[in-house]
């Protein structure tokens, strides 16, 4: 019976998919984004995130089990000294799907699977929407707004006197 056995082979057998894994985490922990089909990318994310997970606690035993799993060091020693510090905070969700499109050859669904602490750009656009306003302060914002701008034009002419 097949309960609880729901993942996608990836038309692989056992040895070919977990070895293309765990190179593709090794990419993904070294170039933190890499381009890839939407199969592999989701499978990717059941394989990975457990593994980024473990880095948060850096033991001995964490390591080897780390190891066993990538037989890489230079990603298990990047896992755990950079990695390891962006997502400390994080509860989970270490990796971000981004989708693009088709292939041309063969029409398969194509993506960027990336370290989520690692977009820069996702990261201002999370901390401009932040410092945006929200719905209640819409009135209230344009009165706010024009003090400043007035301070603001006050102090900039004071500056080159004080040279």
């Amino acid at each position: 019976m097949r309960h609880n056995k729901k993942f996608n082979h990836l038309g692989r057998k056992k040895a070919h998919r977990e070895a293309m894994l765990a190179n593709m985490t090794i990419s993904l922990i070294v170039h933190k984004r890499i381009f890839t089909t939407l199969a592999k990318a989701k499978a990717l994310r059941i394989y990975a995130e457990p593994i980024i997970n473990r880095a948060k606690e850096d033991s001995m035993a964490n390591r080897r089990l780390v190891f066993s799993y990538l037989q890489n060091k230079e990603a298990v020693t990047e896992l755990f000294r950079e990695v390891a510090q962006k997502i400390a905070d994080r509860p989970g969700g270490y990796t971000r799907i981004i989708k693009t499109g088709n292939r041309l050859g063969d029409n398969a669904q194509m993506c960027f699977i990336e370290l989520v602490d690692y977009n820069e750009n996702m990261l201002k656009e999370k901390s401009a929407k932040k410092a945006g306003r929200t719905r209640r302060s819409r009135k209230a914002a344009p009165k706010a707004e024009a003090p400043a701008a007035e301070v603001e034009a006050t102090e900039a002419p004071a500056a080159p006197a004080a040279e």
